[in-house]
């Protein structure tokens, strides 16, 4: 087993070599684990990694608002040196929003503020976020299923903050390259775009580390989320190929276990960077064929000696949304299809199908029929459609919630189970009650009337 009390290496260590999953991998416990005499993690959501470079600590990643302060508690149990420097690995709010736990820290104990590090691009996106908060809030609650607890994403008070208000901005900003020393120990920082554009490892050449931030994550790589900005899973494998060319033997990870020695590293970022270009170039030949996307995410698939990699689970995103992002970079908004060019709203065509149907019940009971068959993909469609022909319908709602309740259990990744949870909710909401998952078909069709 692997529970908090097993030393991530050592669990590393297991399940790389032997390939055999020991779940949970992504470990968050909110206590330090130190991995080398002078290196250590805090492991929450996300990681913190601390290095004692002698004058002071080198901090990567702050976690997030609410769980800043215990990772500040678990490093002071650990060291007494003030924090020198706090790399921001990129600007998401998992990674930068317990910064304020670390400013209070250093004035609490008569300290220098920590200097904060970030690539150049992160303070367009705290603007951004800024801009967008309203949006960011509602898309992190459908994406976590629906969920009403906004602390659970760092927002607190009447009025949710998507980026909490006292994160810390970026003191230094570094480009494409960058270094510093503390005490005796020297970091590059190195950008690269993957999960976002301003994302930067961290490498420490005299010990061979690289402190990745969410490069690696022992998951299937977050490079498809349907919700949010676009993705780069092509220059993320060549982040991967990167690390593996300068040398690495250790990987250190903001999210995921610790992964120690040559040949552990050549196998993960190598199975990392091989899946996102299998997807990326299998996606790109079908587009120079005039493939669609609707053609495309129906046969781009992940080389099956990939499937059951432990570290490439579809645990939050998954490879058909990594294909749409792939797509999107290159072929942009339109799928393809002529009538969704300039469509009619999606409630006229809805009621339309309706219409031809002969009733909103035709639809709901041939969904259902589906969802018996195991074809949710399609129950999903019809079931949608008598949703957006009448919004009041009861029946219809009620078979809406059931279906998509059905369909977040078939699901793997976190993305898919939250769009699907939230969206069995929003008829629950709409009828005032809850729906089992299971319901019985003839009580839905009982409502149905």
């Amino acid at each position: 087993m692997s529970g908090p009390s097993m030393h991530p290496v050592d669990v590393a260590n297991r399940v790389i070599d032997s390939g055999t999953p020991e779940p949970p991998h992504n470990r968050v416990t909110e206590e330090l684990v130190p991995v080398e005499d002078d290196v250590a993690v805090v492991e929450s959501f996300s990681h913190c990694w601390a290095v004692d470079a002698g004058e002071g600590l080198v901090c990567w990643d702050a976690s997030g608002v609410q769980s800043g302060t215990k990772v500040v508690e678990a490093l002071r149990g650990w060291s007494d040196l003030p924090v020198d420097r706090l790399v921001y690995t990129h600007g998401h709010v998992d990674h930068v929003g317990g910064s304020g736990a670390f400013v209070a820290d250093a004035e609490r104990r008569g300290d220098r503020r920590p200097t904060f590090v970030a690539h150049e691009a992160v303070p367009a996106r705290f603007e951004r976020y800024h801009e967008t908060s309203g949006w960011n809030v509602a898309i992190n609650r459908r994406q976590f299923g629906g969920i009403r607890d906004r602390d659970r994403f760092g927002m607190g008070g009447d009025v949710p903050r998507f980026l909490h208000a006292d994160v810390a901005e970026p003191d230094e900003l570094v480009g494409d390259r960058g270094s510093f020393t503390v005490g005796d120990r020297t970091f590059e920082l190195r950008h690269a775009r993957g999960e976002t554009d301003d994302h930067v490892w961290g490498w420490e050449a005299e010990r061979r580390t690289a402190y990745t931030g969410d490069f690696v994550c022992w998951m299937f790589p977050n490079a498809g989320n349907p919700q949010k900005v676009q993705r780069y899973p092509i220059e993320w494998a060549r982040a991967m190929r990167d690390m593996l060319a300068a040398g690495v033997e250790r990987v250190y990870p903001a999210h995921g276990l610790p992964i120690v020695g040559r040949q552990r590293c050549e196998t993960v970022l190598g199975d990392v960077a091989d899946a996102l270009e299998h997807l990326a170039d299998h996606t790109l030949e079908l587009m120079n064929e005039g493939a669609t996307i609707d053609e495309i995410i129906h046969v781009v698939r992940v080389p099956d000696r990939l499937a059951d990699r432990p570290w490439l689970a579809p645990q939050y995103d998954e490879p058909e949304f990594v294909v749409r992002n792939v797509y999107r970079q290159f072929g942009g908004w339109w799928d393809g299809n002529p009538a969704n060019l300039k469509p009619a709203p999606e409630s006229a065509v809805a009621a339309e199908v309706v219409r031809l149907a002969g009733s909103i019940e035709a639809l709901v009971d041939r969904a259902l029929e589906l969802v018996e068959a195991g074809d949710l993909r399609l129950a999903c469609h019809l079931v949608q459609m008598a949703v957006a022909a009448e919004p009041a319908h009861e029946g219809a709602q009620r078979a809406r919630a059931d279906v998509f309740w059905h369909r977040r259990a078939a699901e793997r990744s976190l993305m898919s189970k939250g769009v699907y949870a939230a969206a069995a909710r929003e008829s629950e909401a709409a009828l005032g009650e809850e729906i089992a998952p299971n319901e019985f078909r003839s009580t839905i069709r009982g409502a149905l009337g």
